[in-house]
């Protein structure tokens, strides 16, 4: 009750922060398209209107290659409220004063009397020489613009998500592009049957190594792998195959000269455990950057939503983080809570679904946040969907823990179906995380060091690569069908790829060895990775067909300890799992409700999967009217691994 009443004065004050919006700026919409005033905008006569928000600045003045670099000929004017202003008027020729693609940057005086080189926040493209850590803000304005002409598909019943990152989607030892992603990695997606792509470190960042999580500049296209233009061309590539792209959100720092202008002052404004900075939410302006900034990439370049990193860490700074959370729901909504914070995500998550009702949000939160993803109505912050963050944690515990006969069926069962009902979860068995140095891939905890020798299909599997291709493909799909509404794969371990991810640093000897993703290893015959490839394909498409992920919560019939048996059934889809390490069952009983015939649709055993095909896909299974775990109707099958079982038109699963 407590918790509730604490939620709904958090509603209360999102109205009143509508209101606000609506008196003093017209309302949100035009609030949040701020980014057509800031910065640099060109008017129709060719004049060049520059505007800053610079509170702490004592003077303000523009210089670049149109001017020489001269540091004093061209003043910004102070306005009310920290605003500062400036118009160039067009060239002789009736061209714009600063030409396409030419440098620019704002020279800021302090109070102090300092004189610093600031980039514009609102800056749309920056980029810097190699090996320079210096950035220059560049003027964006082909004459010729890509036009994006494919619309945007219908936010997905089913999300089947893509996590990616431009600059390693290439077996090559380099920086990929954009470009290089539209033509080589979508077909690959596409193809392996997800309907949405999550974009990370697309925000610029200095830091290629910190994974984006670094911005410092929110409205421009990190520069490292293309320009404006190429992304625009991924985005509507992708749009065209029917794929959805989200983009990650994660600071800005003393553009003014003080500690404050876009955060808080030090010592709230500092993240010592993230190594950033903390918005200063209530500010009037930072709600006008970060708004504009949602709506920017939306509008622009047309995202289809956002993955909100870091709640955590916005929310409950002043808790002890790296103790965690009890779980006490006094927690969540106590004076550790950051109200502001809380208050800007349930705006966002307004503003982005009333003006784009398809927009799909998602948080990363590791606190389990109550009502994370429930309607603002209900006293909810709004996202469509949470990451079940405990998930893949578990996944590894047990590979690294856990002999297989030790495995606790019970305990993944509980794992992977502990979530709030009414609060959309997706599920993962590793992310980018997971595949970080200083930790491995589920591939290479399960395979390790055989992955470089023994992934031969020419040759017999080992012991260790059987079990690890098996492990792989059980894990997957029992993560899919049972783990949430929602399902995410990192880019490269759907085929099990080896190894580990690091950035060029300098601790590698700035290597891009293992900043890449080996795809040339899909495309040899002759190598096992295809066959986990083919398999999370059709594990895809037979989620596409038969849709468990937007169907209710799973019914678990059994999770019996002694056989490492789970069975349980979703959307006419019976799923049946044998995790023991040695037996196969003959004429084993499950459980299943609906009567009738049931074949098989998805088995992990073929040998297109790497599997041993050991059953007969032509046979046909019959109900018996005999109650069983829960369920009206039973019948007996033959498990090896996995199977998926269709009733008529449905799925049944079976462990391979």
């Amino acid at each position: 009750m407590v918790a509730l009443l604490v939620i709904a004065d958090e509603y209360d004050l999102l109205q009143k922060q509508l209101l606000q919006l609506e008196e003093a700026e017209g309302g949100f919409d035009q609030f949040t398209r701020s980014y057509r005033t800031f910065g640099v905008q060109r008017r129709p006569d060719n004049s060049l209107f520059f505007k800053e928000w610079a509170p702490a600045a004592e003077a303000l003045f523009l210089t670049g290659d149109f001017n020489g670099w001269d540091k004093f000929s061209h003043p910004y004017t102070k306005k009310e409220f920290g605003k500062w202003e400036l118009i160039l008027p067009p060239k002789h020729d009736k061209s714009p004063a600063v030409d396409h693609n030419t440098k620019l940057k704002v020279v800021v005086h302090t109070k102090e009397g300092e004189r610093l080189y600031r980039l514009s926040p609102w800056a749309k493209y920056v980029t810097r020489e190699e090996k320079s850590v210096i950035y220059d803000w560049v003027h964006w304005d082909p004459p010729q613009p890509y036009i994006q002409i494919h619309p945007r598909p219908k936010k997905p019943t089913s999300l089947r998500t893509y996590e990616a990152h431009v600059g390693i989607a290439s077996p090559e030892g380099k920086i990929a592009s954009y470009t290089n992603f539209t033509t080589n990695v979508l077909p690959r997606i596409k193809d392996l049957g997800y309907n949405c792509i999550q974009l990370m470190a697309i925000m610029e960042h200095a830091y290629y190594a910190s994974f984006g999580y670094q911005v410092t500049s929110f409205f421009a296209a990190s520069s490292r792998y293309g320009t404006p233009d190429e992304l625009k061309q991924l985005i509507d590539v992708a749009h065209s195959m029917g794929i959805v792209v989200l983009l990650d959100v994660d600071g800005l720092n003393r553009f003014d000269g003080s500690d404050s202008c876009f955060f808080h002052s030090p010592p709230r404004g500092e993240h010592s455990l993230w190594g950033s900075r903390l918005f200063n939410y209530s500010s009037w302006e930072v709600l006008r950057f970060l708004l504009s900034n949602l709506r920017w990439w939306m509008e622009e370049y047309r995202f289809d939503g956002f993955r909100f990193d870091g709640i955590t860490s916005m929310l409950y700074h002043h808790h002890g983080i790296g103790t965690g959370f009890s779980g006490d729901y006094s927690e969540y909504f106590g004076l550790q809570v950051d109200e502001d914070s809380l208050v800007y995500l349930m705006l966002a998550n307004h503003i982005l679904h009333t003006l784009y009702p398809d927009c799909i949000t998602v948080a990363e939160d590791v606190s389990g946040m109550p009502a994370l993803c429930r309607g603002l109505e209900e006293g909810g912050l709004g996202f469509d969907y949470r990451l079940a963050m405990a998930i893949p944690d578990k996944w590894i515990q047990i590979l690294k823990e856990l002999k297989d006969e030790d495995w606790s069926m019970g305990n993944i069962v509980y794992t992977l179906t502990n979530r709030r009902y009414g609060e959309k979860c997706i599920a993962y068995a590793e992310s980018h995380d997971q595949a970080l140095v200083g930790d491995k891939t589920l591939a290479f905890w399960l395979m390790d060091k055989e992955m470089y020798t023994n992934m031969s299909s020419l040759i017999p599997m080992t012991p260790i690569i059987d079990r690890g291709m098996q492990l792989h493909k059980m894990i997957r799909l029992l993560t899919h069908g049972l783990g949430g509404e929602g399902y995410l794969n990192f880019m490269g371990n759907e085929f099990g790829h080896p190894e580990w991810l690091d950035f060029p640093r300098e601790g590698n000897n700035q290597s891009y060895h293992y900043a890449r993703r080996q795809f040339n290893l899909v495309d040899m015959d002759h190598l096992r990775y295809c066959q986990l490839y083919a398999f999370d394909r059709d594990m895809n498409r037979t989620e596409d067909k038969y849709g468990w992920l937007a169907a209710p919560p799973a019914f678990v019939s059994a999770k019996h300890e002694g056989d490492k048996v789970i069975v349980f059934d979703r959307a006419n889809v019976l799923f049946i799992f044998n995790f023991h390490p040695s037996k196969s069952f003959q004429d084993y009983r499950v459980a299943v409700e609906v009567p009738g015939k049931y074949k098989i649709k998805l088995d992990s055993d073929e040998v297109l999967y790497g599997g041993h095909g050991r059953l007969d896909h032509n046979t046909e299974f019959f109900t018996e009217l005999q109650p069983f775990n829960g369920r009206s109707n039973s019948m007996k099958v033959n498990v090896s691994n996995i199977i998926l079982l269709t009733h008529q038109r449905s799925p049944f699963v079976e462990r391979h």
